[in-house]
């Protein structure tokens, strides 16, 4: 979700990371973000379950691998 709202306020996500247990926003505008991003139109409750699983994973090991981390890579990568 945070990555989500991020996205879509313009924020630059290369220097974002996630820390654990950290809450931001209400249950419906978490809702709303996975409706508006999961590609689906009137997904199941096992389709976002899905979505937001599979989006977790790619962010996690994302973060974890150094050839995204900015100050590893610093601008050879912009956007990648």
């Amino acid at each position: 979700f945070q990555y989500l709202k991020r996205y879509d306020q313009g924020y630059n996500l290369d220097t974002f990371c996630y820390e654990a247990h950290s809450v931001e926003g209400s249950p419906a505008e978490c809702l709303q973000q996975f409706l508006l991003h999961c590609g689906i139109t009137d997904p199941s409750w096992s389709e976002l379950r899905n979505f937001t699983w599979f989006l977790n994973i790619q962010l996690r090991d994302c973060e974890a691998s150094v050839f995204c981390n900015p100050d590893f890579v610093q601008d050879t990568l912009r956007g990648f």
